[in-house]
């Protein structure tokens, strides 16, 4: 009978059933009473309290039972760390079993329970297993000590395991020397400065012979490490590249790409007229093309390696065209690969042969699949100009068929195709025009109003069909109403006689009716140009376009680069480098290719902003020597300097309630002596929006359209704050649509010694909002509301109204991640709403928060350097004196300040409303805009929050 009989049960009382079985005499029955507890323990019942029986089973000489309870204690040592201490005395036994396979075993178990209690009692049990005469043995303690320093860094460093580690590199046994590379190099990407993989020519050769012998993982890790070498001229690269060449042959996919990353990194160096250079271009392809006949998933990851290799080097694949072309039965997400790769390989020498192919999926019944294929039809006519008028008709052939997304996808690209090649191809427009009723989407409908807006004066009814579009204006997308605005306007500036009325009801729709701030803003650019200057307009929207580039969607050179580096790994299926998805990204090296990489150039690690830890010089709040006390009494202390008047507002453009087209247009109709509205029939709308003079315009016209000209234009109508507390910029904390209709926008302020939540709120529902209130969930700092949100009227549809409600820190606290976040429920008359949003720490500062300057330095020495953080604010332009200056306003206050060897040193304290102290000492340097903040705090996790506000702070 099979073990799937531990399964199955779920009586009562088993744990006591179990426990006596545990304690049983009889071997068998032991063995049993382990199994049941595991299949328990993996459907996820609660079995720790069997912990001290399960751990007696382990002095025993069944290897079977042995890895049972290893098993058990790896699961449940994190939760009985007290218990598992038990268990040391055994592992230190089964070191040194005369059984190889149960050293190993007890080895591997120490690296897999990860409780800081036990790891000092590991340490010689695992300096003997490093140096064991069996290699089984060793090569499972090299992986244990990459386990170990997860746990405790120092610890490993301070037992000297790293250089055992690098000893091991030279070990007799591949597979010794596989891991010890595999755990150097985790460890080095934990710690990206240590320099711990020393690679020179004589490791390198060591770990090329070790190549050929070891397992394919083992020949993974140690290609992996080879492609982060960089060989010291040609000829080294070429003798590397001969030894990992016949890795090409291997049967494992991932064995392949590991040794095709380290040619494709160690080719950037050879000559392009070698030989070799050639003959190894030539030995790249067959393993590549092998990896197409894998199954569908492993299909999958070689082609998008293949799609970063094709980039860099399409010479390799050139002439493999055909074992990209799909097959019936593959799963679309291979097929829009195979395509892609199709078109970065389409060249004149096999045009013929790719146009075939792609017509005939473009009646395939895959929807996805034939938009794609339609669309590499267009890039191939980009991509290879003899071939453009094939391609064209071809797309015409395909518009033919009237299916509708075939047609759409055809007229996208064919404005692409007059995009490239202008004066050439204009003759299909008559056909495209044909279909216009059954576009539906937004992408096709734009491409055809571009079309008819840049081709208007060939096209005799061009109004007409841009006035089928303007009908239903608003139910556009914004793409499609952009695109709209720009042809009438286009239009209006070829035609002006025939299209004053369109361009008047578009710009009117585009400015007063939209809520869309880039259409609106767009509308208003195009009004005063037609306003003041028509020639100028005339240059600008009727502007050469330049012509488009081939590709479009190539990676950006860079990050090419580093993708190579990473074949083989996530990265090059995501196509995103490794510090976008990895968690954290601490540690995440960025790579570059030899070749191209400057010399000698460091790459610093992404989290450059994040804690740095303890600053490696000494901080030189404290000086080093001489009496301290005394040392920063005598520090000359800044007074508060004054802030001056705000300066004078630069004087805005004001705009008075103009007609924004009225005379401007003469110029561009031909000198006409009667004023426009005479040609229009004499309607008194029309006369007044283009010839009268403003006054006579009615006044639902001419007062929307200056007041949004005035919130537009009159740039300095501000008065100038005085420099006091920093309050963010508001942001949309609840968009209407998660809200139903109610839109709440925000920011928090702190205003004479009261914190305020002001927020703005927005009904864009169609019936009126009332009952209003508001409730915070627990937080960081027990933020609440200090009073009810005064919504004193009804909010009626599309009315805005500003809040400002008072808080108070004396609510529940519970620790938030991130610890500035707040968690917010608004209700109303409709329904009860969540957001949360993040408050600035500096709102907490409190207005009693300087220190005595003894008190200051006491304080400093007394909390540990552990909790010292230090940050950089980079692109800042202020004096020390300004920057004092901005943070007292916000109650970060400059206790003393001195300045050595052209640096000036702040030394600032900062109280929070929970009464924990933050200590800083900022560094200014005149010239650099980088400034350095140190800051130390009994509770580290606020630094992080005190830095961002520093830095929004000095910035604002």
């Amino acid at each position: 009978m099979t073990d799937s009989k531990y399964f199955t049960t779920t009586k009562k009382g088993e744990i006591f059933e179990l426990k006596a079985e545990l304690n049983s005499d009889k071997k068998e029955k032991k063995k049993e009473a382990v199994k049941k507890v595991i299949a328990s323990m993996t459907v996820g019942k609660d079995v720790s309290a069997l912990f001290p029986d399960v751990v007696n089973c382990m002095q025993t000489d069944n290897l079977e039972l042995k890895k049972l309870v290893y098993l058990y204690l790896m699961n449940y040592a994190k939760s009985q760390p007290d218990m598992a201490i038990m268990a040391v005395n055994t592992f230190v036994k089964d070191c040194e079993d005369p059984n190889p396979l149960i050293r190993a075993l007890a080895v591997r178990t120490m690296g897999c329970i990860r409780v800081d209690k036990i790891t000092e009692y590991l340490c010689e049990p695992l300096r003997k297993c490093l140096k064991d005469e069996d290699p089984y043995v060793r090569k499972t303690a090299a992986v244990c000590v990459a386990k170990l320093h997860d746990i405790n860094a120092q610890l490993v460093e301070d037992q000297g395991f790293l250089d055992t580690l690098k000893d091991l590199i030279s070990d007799s046994n591949p597979m010794v020397v596989a891991n010890a590379v595999a755990a150097l190099s985790e460890i080095a990407e934990s710690h990206p400065n240590s320099n711990l993989l020393d690679l020179n020519p004589q490791t390198i050769n060591k770990l090329l012979t070790a190549l050929n012998e070891c397992t394919e993982w083992g020949q993974i890790f140690i290609l992996d490490c080879l492609a982060n070498y960089t060989p010291r001229d040609d000829r080294e690269s070429q003798s590397i590249c001969e030894r990992v060449t016949p890795r090409l042959s291997h049967a494992n996919s991932a064995v392949v790409l590991s040794a095709v990353k380290v040619l494709m990194k160690f080719m950037e160096m050879l000559p392009k007229d070698l030989d070799y250079y050639g003959t190894l271009l030539k030995k790249l392809a067959p393993p590549l093309v092998t990896l197409l006949s894998a199954e569908p998933e492993l299909q999958y990851v070689a082609l998008r390696n293949i799609n970063l290799i094709v980039q860099r080097r399409p010479e390799i694949l050139k002439h493999e065209m055909k074992v990209f072309f799909v097959k019936y039965n593959d799963p679309i997400y291979v097929k829009l690969e195979k395509l892609d790769i199709m078109i970065r390989l389409a060249s004149q020498a096999n045009i013929a042969q790719v146009l075939a192919e792609l017509k005939e999926y473009a009646t395939e019944v895959d929807v996805d699949f034939v938009r794609k294929a339609v669309r590499a039809i267009g890039r191939c006519a980009i991509k290879v100009e003899q071939s453009a008028e094939r391609c064209v008709s071809t797309l015409l052939d395909l518009i033919q068929t009237k299916v509708n997304y075939v047609v759409q996808e055809a007229i996208v690209v064919i404005k692409d195709i007059f995009r490239k090649y202008p004066n050439k191809y204009e003759s299909v427009i008559a056909t495209l025009c044909e279909n216009l009723d059954s576009l539906d989407e937004p992408e096709a409908r734009a491409a055809m109003i571009w079309i008819v807006g840049e081709y208007a004066e060939r096209i005799d009814n061009a109004d007409e069909l841009l006035e089928s579009f303007l009908e239903g204006f608003h139910d556009e997308s914004t793409q499609v109403q952009l695109q709209l605005l720009t042809a009438i306007v286009k239009l209006f500036l070829k035609k002006p006689t025939e299209t004053q009325e369109l361009v008047q009801q578009v710009l009117s729709l585009a400015t007063q009716d939209s809520d869309n701030p880039d259409l609106r803003d767009r509308g208003y650019i195009y009004w005063r140009l037609l306003s003041t200057d028509p020639v100028a307009a005339k240059e600008v929207v009727l502007a050469e376009k330049p012509l488009i580039s081939e590709e479009t969607d190539l990676i950006e050179p860079t990050l090419l680069e580093e993708l190579i580096c990473h074949i083989g790994t996530l990265a090059s299926v995501y196509h995103k480098p490794p510090s976008a998805f990895v968690e954290g990204s601490r540690g995440v090296q960025h790579k570059r290719l030899p070749g191209s990489a400057g010399s000698g150039e460091s790459v610093d690690s992404p989290d450059t902003g994040s804690a740095a830890g303890v600053s490696e010089a000494p901080p030189a709040v404290i000086p080093s020597q001489g009496d301290l006390l005394g040392d920063l009494l005598n520090l000359d202390l800044t007074p508060p300097t004054a802030t001056g008047p705000p300066p004078a507002p630069s004087s805005g453009m004001q705009m008075g309630a103009m007609d924004l087209l009225g005379g401007g247009l003469d110029s561009l109709m031909g000198d006409e002596s009667e004023p426009l509205g005479g040609d229009l029939g004499g309607s008194p709308a029309m006369g007044a929006g283009f010839g009268a003079p403003a006054a006579a315009m009615p006044a639902s016209f001419s007062a929307p359209v200056s007041g949004g000209l005035d919130d537009l234009f009159d740039l300095g109508g501000g008065v100038g704050m005085p420099m006091g507390a920093y309050s963010p910029p508001k942001t949309v904390w609840l968009p209407a649509m998660k809200a139903k209709g109610l839109e709440i926008s925000g920011t928090f302020a702190r205003r004479a010694g009261v914190i305020q939540m002001e927020m703005t709120l927005t009904n864009k529902a169609m019936s009126v909002m009332t009952d209003f209130a508001i409730q915070f969930n627990r937080n960081s700092f027990g933020l609440a509301p200090a009073g009810p949100l005064q919504v004193l009227t009804p909010l009626s549809p599309n009315q805005s109204i500003e809040v400002a409600l008072p808080l108070s820190t004396v609510g529940p606290v519970m620790k938030m991640e991130p610890l500035s976040n707040l968690q917010v429920a608004v209700k109303n008359n409709i329904d009860v709403f969540y957001f949360s949003c993040q408050y600035p720490i500096s709102m907490l500062f409190v207005e009693d928060g300087k220190m005595e300057r003894q008190v200051f330095l006491a304080t400093w020495k007394d909390i540990p350097n552990d909790n010292e953080s230090q940050f950089q604010i980079k692109d800042c332009h202020l004096s020390s004196d300004a920057a004092s200056n901005k943070l007292q306003g916000s109650n970060v206050f400059t206790i003393a300040k001195r300045t050595v060897e052209g640096q000036d040193m702040l030394y600032q304290s900062m109280k929070l409303t929970n009464g924990i102290w933050v200590l800083a000492e900022l560094r200014v340097q005149a010239g650099n805009p980088n400034y350095t903040v140190s800051l130390k705090c009994r509770a580290p996790e606020v630094s992080q929050c005190v830095f961002q506000s520093y830095e929004a702070m000095l910035k604002n």
